[in-house]
């Protein structure tokens, strides 16, 4: 019996620590709730199926434990397929699919990360490719330049 619980707390214990290793992907309407009880920015990470760098990112950039500490962190992180025109939701009064949302953000190259400050006014986008440190500079570059206060 003892090695029986041993061995789940062990299985429970590794799952806890492993799970924060992984971003923490939500649908665009659940981030949108979310976003309501506590504020944070979005990152909306904007794909399609055949996309070869977006699988790169995810394969590589997304699962780098620097990246995902920092947008589990920061972020609301949203996937959206840009070609996926059967999933449906709710946003600012309007019903989007998924291909309409990536057109009224203007994405028109993959992979593209679209950030929404925590108001949902504005948006700012980071396209292409980019390694860990990369991506992580660029978002940082791009946050202060959209979203600073202006004088």
């Amino acid at each position: 019996m003892k090695k029986l619980f041993l061995l789940f707390f062990l299985f429970t214990f590794t799952h806890l620590v492993f799970a924060q290793q992984e971003i923490q992907w939500m649908k665009f309407e659940d981030a949108i709730a979310a976003n309501e009880k506590n504020p944070k920015m979005l990152l909306v990470d904007v794909y399609t199926d055949w996309c070869g760098w977006c699988k790169k990112m995810d394969k590589e950039t997304f699962k780098d434990p620097k990246v995902v500490e920092y947008i589990n962190a920061k972020f609301y992180a949203v996937k959206l397929n840009a070609e996926d025109t059967k999933r449906t939701f709710t946003f600012g009064g309007r019903e989007f699919n998924e291909a309409e949302m990536a057109a009224a953000m203007r994405v028109r190259s993959y992979p593209n990360f679209v950030i929404i400050e925590p108001t949902l006014q504005n948006i700012a986008q980071l396209p292409g490719y980019r390694q860990p440190e990369q991506f992580l500079a660029g978002l940082n570059e791009l946050i202060e330049k959209a979203f600073r206060p202006k004088p």
